[in-house]
């Protein structure tokens, strides 16, 4: 099983976010729970990718066409850390 961390700056935007998106971002994090990010590589829709430029390390999964969950493995914890749940806004802040 793996742990899933939410930063609290996700945290408040998870607050602010459309039903729709919550309910996909709740399954998401289900499937990170169960099978860890290599099962988010077997679902299409995620669309799950490595990031570059200021974001290397990290890693970005499609909630919907508009919406994305960014985030950080730590494999020797068995840990994703969601560092931000976002409309497509990947600027550094």
């Amino acid at each position: 099983m793996w742990r899933v961390l939410e930063h609290k700056n996700a945290v408040k935007q998870l607050n602010s976010l459309p039903m729709e998106i919550l309910k996909r971002y709740e399954k998401w994090k289900d499937i990170v729970a169960i099978t860890g990010p290599s099962g988010l590589k077997q679902i299409k829709g995620f669309n799950d990718e490595s990031l570059h430029g200021k974001w290397k390390g990290y890693r970005s999964s499609r909630l919907n066409i508009q919406y994305r969950v960014i985030y950080h493995i730590k494999n020797e914890l068995f840990m994703v850390r969601v560092v931000k749940v976002t409309a497509h806004d990947y600027r550094r802040k």
